[in-house]
């Protein structure tokens, strides 16, 4: 009795070679150079790291073009969340000083707010001491 088999599977050696093509293509691209934005293949799972959302977006846009030329059907990516160790950090180092405030991630952004003006003061002159891999800016500042 004729049949076949039905499956589902990525061939992880064209996954691999579409990972390389889009890594090259990444050091050729002017806006995203000196900002340490890279793919990591791991097992089938593609990782993805750059500073900002903004820039994540754009290496998805690169990577899909080549998935899709080397044969893999887009329908097989599963988009994870979105994950800033740097914010992670700087929670950690508030947290660790024991100052009054809370902290929230609101996307590329991490909002500090206390009842006192200044302990908010206190987490940015403990933040600008503070030896990070990234520059920080302190905006929106509100009474």
């Amino acid at each position: 009795m004729p049949s076949f088999d039905i499956v589902s599977k990525v061939d992880k050696h064209e996954l691999t070679n579409a990972v390389d093509q889009a890594s090259r293509d990444l050091g050729n691209r002017y806006d995203l150079r000196g900002t340490n934005s890279r793919f990591e293949l791991e097992e089938s799972v593609v990782t993805q790291f750059a500073p900002s959302e903004y820039q994540l977006e754009q290496l998805l846009d690169m990577l899909k073009p080549r998935l899709a030329g080397r044969g893999i059907d887009l329908r097989c990516l599963e988009l994870g969340e979105v994950e800033s160790n740097l914010a992670k950090k700087i929670i950690a180092r508030i947290k660790e000083a024991k100052i009054k405030v809370d902290t929230s991630i609101n996307g590329d952004k991490l909002r500090v707010s206390g009842k006192k003006r200044d302990d908010l003061q206190a987490a940015i002159a403990l933040l600008r001491k503070a030896e990070l891999e990234l520059p920080l800016q302190f905006e929106n500042f509100r009474d």
